[in-house]
This record gives structure tokens, sequence and C-alpha cells, in this order.
């Protein structure tokens, strides 16, 4: 069996995992990756719920929960004593990603805040996963997980080689795989191509192009991906990516239940959506503002975002959503 660092489990494993009833008294709280714990009203949204709900998720050795800890809470409200249970058998780092990617999948959603951290948390306990493997476990965009690796891992010694979502082991470049595609022709000739690109990690016909290229002299790498690997980009340049774009953000916030039920939750999201401008949106509002007014819009313009980035500040820093020092008496 792979080892938990390198396996990576196939999306349909838990039906291999009947449910079974176990004593709530029997099981421990989560690792979870919410930075902020249990949502409270996500719970009791939960316990009022008519539906019957999904089986809990545990990792069988410890019997903490990995993926359900709302659920968890609900069944504790409603005065039960058990709950049902599907059991994983790996080990605890593959428990953690589980968590992640249950977290990722439904329910309410995780927040950009804890998939970074639980990204930083995977590369160190799966470093060959690749970057899309880890995106796929924690809803980021791949160039994402790629920057976060280049932060978490600047000074640490890097592998060659990454484990991708189908589980086979590639080379971290194509030029990598390329010069031992190339070893491997030079060193037996009458190897196939397809075994070639098997051992490589590269594709066949990408085996065939080194092929044509030792057989005209040339450097199995062509000239271009060579200067990549001489000046591979800043981090600097692609830290933005860190950043998911308004659509997909505004979209998880109308799917959480703590917001969509409420009617200062729905508010927000609204007001949210008229300020997530496009590109497109702000040219046109450009176009649209006759130069007379553009000083009064400028003026209306900085004070709306004083009080998003005041909003913003007090987010990030878990301030009170009642601040009774500034109320108006």
């Amino acid at each position: 069996m792979d080892s938990g660092a390198d396996r990576v489990l196939p999306e349909d494993w838990w039906e291999q995992s009947p449910p079974v009833t176990v004593p709530i008294s029997a099981l421990r709280p989560s690792d979870s990756p919410r930075l902020a714990g249990e949502d409270s009203d996500h719970v009791r949204l939960l316990a009022e719920s008519a539906d019957v709900l999904p089986p809990v998720l545990v990792h069988r050795a410890t019997m903490r929960v990995i993926d359900g800890m709302h659920r968890l809470r609900a069944a504790v409200i409603c005065g039960e004593d058990t709950v049902r249970v599907r059991y994983f058998d790996g080990d605890e780092a593959e428990a953690f990603v589980l968590g992640v990617r249950a977290n990722v999948a439904h329910g309410l959603p995780l927040s950009l805040a804890d998939r970074r951290v639980a990204a930083m948390r995977i590369i160190a306990s799966h470093p060959r996963w690749s970057d899309r493997a880890i995106a796929s476990a924690t809803g980021l965009a791949a160039r994402t997980v790629a920057v976060i690796r280049r932060c978490a891992t600047a000074d640490a010694p890097q592998s060659r080689t990454r484990i991708g979502r189908d589980g086979r082991v590639r080379p971290l470049s194509s030029a990598d795989g390329r010069r031992m595609a190339c070893l491997m022709l030079r060193e037996d000739p009458s190897t196939s191509l397809r075994q070639v690109a098997t051992a490589s990690g590269i594709s066949l016909s990408t085996v065939r192009d080194v092929r044509d290229r030792l057989a005209r002299g040339e450097d199995p790498v062509p000239p271009k991906q060579r200067q990549r690997e001489q000046y591979p980009p800043s981090t600097a340049l692609v830290v933005d990516t860190l950043r998911d774009p308004p659509s997909d953000l505004l979209s998880r916030l109308r799917q959480d239940p703590s917001l969509r039920f409420s009617e200062m939750g729905r508010a927000l999201i609204r007001l949210l959506s008229i300020h997530a401008l496009t590109d497109q949106d702000r040219l046109g509002l450009l176009d649209a503002v006759p130069e007379h007014c553009r000083g009064v819009v400028a003026e209306l313009a900085h004070a709306c975002a004083e009080t998003w980035q005041e909003l913003a500040v007090w987010f990030d820093q878990g301030t009170p959503s009642r601040r009774t020092d500034q109320l108006v008496p």
C-alpha cells in the first residue's frame, strides 16, 4: 500500500465504507480546517432540519471526527445519544486532507483563509503532491497553490517530482521528464516510446519530440523552456493569484445558510454584488460619468472605499459584530 503522503484516494472511496451507528460519547472533536471552529447558527439550522443528515466521517484509529462536527453538534442539541458514521482507516495526514476536501465539496463553505492555511499544511504533509492535486482538495486555483508552495518552502529542499490526482508520479517540470526520456533513449534506443513516456512521466507526443530532437542533434528541451527554468517568475509578480475572483467569493457567500436565511445577510450579499465591479464595469462607468460630475463621484467613491476598508479591518481582526462604543445613544 502507498504511504499516506503519496496516496491519492479516489473520489468515491467512501462508498466502500458502509455507515454504522456509534455512541456520540465515543467520538473525539475534529482536527478541523475551520480556523474559527463550528458555526452555531449553522448547527441550529441543521438541528431544526427535518432532513436525514449524512453520516459523520470518522478516523477509526483515533475516533476523531474528520467531517461532520456541525452534524454532531446538531445531534447533541436534538438529544441524540448515537450517530451514524463512516470510518476511514488511513493515517492522520490523509484524514485531514479528506476533511478539507469534504468541507470544500458540501455544507458550510470554508473561508479563503481556511483553505490557504489548509493548503500550507497539505504541502508540508504531502510535498510530492502536484499543485493541481492540492488545488482539487482545497478548492483553490492551482496557480494559487504554486505561490503558497513557493512561500512556504522557500528555504527547504524541493522534490523534483509530484504525485497527480490520478496517483501517478510525474516530474516537477516537463523539462526534467524530457531529460529523463533522453537518457532512456540514448541508453536503449529499442525501448518503446510508450515505455519511455510512462517511466519519465511525460506524454507520448513529448517523447516523440525528444526522439526527433535527438535525431537532429538538438537539446531535448526547447529553448523557451530552458529560458523559463533559468528565469522563473517572481513570487511577487504572481502574488495576486492568492486572491480568488470576486464572482467565486460571492457564489460561496450566496450558498452560506447563515447569510442566505437572514435579512441582514441577504442585504450584505446584495451590497457586495453591486460593489464587486469587473474591469468592464469600471470602464463603462468612466465613460458614462461626464467631466463636470467626476469630482463629486470621486469624493463619494473615496468615502465608500473608506467605509468598506474599515469593515474589512474589523472582519480581519475579528471585531465583535456590535461595537457599543460607537453606537449612537
